[in-house]
């Protein structure tokens, strides 16, 4: 587990756990013993990057304090269609009131693992593959992990841990110069000064005024690589908007530090894993 707050995830599970389970669960308590205890297994039917088995975890044992979950796999590590992620140890009814709360959570954060390992790959280390704010509300910290798990990084987690002016704060400033200018006379001294950026002319006005990082932002391949040498290392060069997985080793070539993607966590497919109960005693 990386750095995450457990207090965090324990409120994401108890409201998921409140939308399945807010009138019971009606077919198990009709048809399973209450106290039949089963094996299980969790199993990816898919390749795919692990994430979210601790998660995973944690909902059973919520339900359940005696549920035996163990993780076969690493947060992380990628593995083939068929392998087996974690075995489970309880009560059949608790193990059924928590499937789909548990199954939810560990495709989305696997799903977004996944496809951040892909555009990490088409990076081939040349420049950092980032997240975006564009999360699901309540899950960000949750998604923010699983971009780190698919070996992509983090951008500001919110609007107070960064300083970065867009389209609309230029407006309100007055330009890019008075944006930049501001920022860079009130923002806390640790903080780097980004920018957003459409064409040269604001480019040139953010280096001008001290911008310490340039957000290229919706530019063509043509356009980033030339933005890319006019910046000549004065600042970090971040490019984001359009950014596809075919794009990626392109925009690395061009020499950009940072490509940002909003994809990796508001699109990222859920990925197929199931659990599957073992022999039934007797």
């Amino acid at each position: 587990m990386w750095n995450v707050d457990l207090g965090d995830v324990d409120a994401v599970i108890e409201r998921a756990l409140g939308e399945d389970l807010h009138g019971g669960d009606i077919t198990s308590s009709a048809t399973v013993p209450p106290a039949l205890k089963v094996d299980a297994r969790i199993v990816a039917k898919a390749p795919l990057t692990v994430c979210g088995l601790f998660v995973a975890g944690r909902v059973f044992t919520r339900l359940d304090g005696s549920v035996r979950f163990t993780a076969r796999a690493a947060e992380g590590n990628r593995v083939k269609a068929g392998e087996e992620l974690a075995t489970i140890e309880g009560n059949a009814r608790a193990l059924l009131a928590g499937e789909r709360t548990a199954l939810n959570l560990l495709q989305q954060l696997s799903g977004v693992a996944t496809l951040t390992a892909a555009f990490v790959d088409a990076a081939s280390g040349k420049a950092r593959i980032c997240d975006t704010r564009k999360t699901t509300p309540g899950l960000r910290r949750l998604q923010r992990y699983a971009v780190r798990c698919g070996g992509g990084f983090n951008h500001r987690n919110d609007l107070g841990a960064g300083v970065l002016i867009k389209e609309n704060h230029i407006r309100c400033a007055g330009g890019v110069e008075a944006a930049v200018r501001a920022a860079r006379k009130r923002a806390p001294h640790p903080l780097r000064v980004e920018c957003e950026v459409t064409d040269f002319a604001e480019l040139d006005a953010a280096l001008a005024a001290g911008a310490e990082v340039i957000l290229l932002d919706n530019m063509d391949d043509e356009r980033v690589a030339a933005a890319v040498k006019r910046v000549d290392r004065r600042a970090v060069v971040e490019v984001s908007g359009g950014i596809t997985l075919e794009r990626v080793p392109r925009l690395a070539a061009a020499g950009v530090d940072v490509i940002s993607v909003g994809a990796l966590t508001h699109s990222a497919p859920a990925v197929d894993i199931s659990m599957l109960f073992g022999a039934l005693p007797g």
